[in-house]
């Protein structure tokens, strides 16, 4: 079995964690691109004064939170998910404080699914989904901003309905007026491109950061036996 290696984005964030567990700043060395073992991390570590035992727990601390994945429109992060692998099999009490920790967090209640052992919960695009794994369980967290998809979207259609008589009529004497009579409507949708693209950056880090948290949080809970502990912000 190959040893897990992480990317440069994730050494970054080790490193970090260790340092600030230790209370003291620390250069952070970048990753190969074919990533790091845990091992040649605590080697760094020890060059730059970090114990081993630091970097494993930030490492762990890392591996709660799962892996992040972005979904792009015109180069934005229009969609944000994150997927967690968990120890073992949500009981149902597990379930219900996980929902609540997802309407506490997202600040919407939300509507429960559940088809056979799929148990889901969602909120319009914003959804959390677990699927059994053989005798654990994978938790899904994944949301799409269709409010500034849509105001993108329509933005470029009226951008591109502003070009049609333009290269229609590309070269003629006339292309100075249908020019004038196409700007308004380019303006247009310049404005309402930039108006769903202008929200994308801090809402995609607002929602990574709250899923990365509530990774966490339920896969810490459930480090120990069944149902011994909770769910918890504190």
């Amino acid at each position: 079995m190959n040893e897990r290696r992480y990317s440069e984005e994730e050494t970054a964030e080790i490193f970090r964690r260790a340092a600030e567990a230790q209370q003291e700043g620390t250069l952070v060395p970048l990753a190969s691109r074919e990533g790091m073992t845990l091992g040649a991390l605590q080697e760094i570590g020890r060059e730059v004064g970090l114990p081993p035992e630091l970097i494993a727990h930030a490492a762990r601390a890392l591996e709660r939170g799962g892996r992040s994945f972005t979904r792009r429109f015109a180069g934005l992060p229009i969609g944000v998910g994150r997927t967690v692998e968990l120890d073992r099999k949500l009981t149902d009490s597990e379930w219900q404080r996980l929902v609540v920790d997802l309407r506490e967090t997202f600040d919407a209640r939300g509507a429960l699914r559940q088809d056979g052992a799929f148990r889901q919960w969602s909120n319009g695009n914003l959804q959390a989904l677990l699927e059994p794994i053989g005798d654990a369980e994978r938790l899904r967290l994944r949301t799409t901003n269709g409010a500034a998809r849509g105001w993108m979207t329509a933005g470029l259609a009226m951008i591109g309905a502003s070009l049609v008589p333009l290269l229609m009529l590309a070269g003629d004497a006339s292309a100075g007026a249908a020019w004038a009579g196409a700007a308004p409507l380019a303006g247009l949708g310049v404005g309402a491109f930039g108006f769903g693209a202008l929200r994308l950056p801090a809402w995609s880090r607002l929602r990574r950061r709250q899923m990365e948290e509530i990774a966490a949080r339920v896969a810490a809970s459930i480090e120990g036996p069944g149902d011994s502990n909770r769910i918890s912000k504190g």
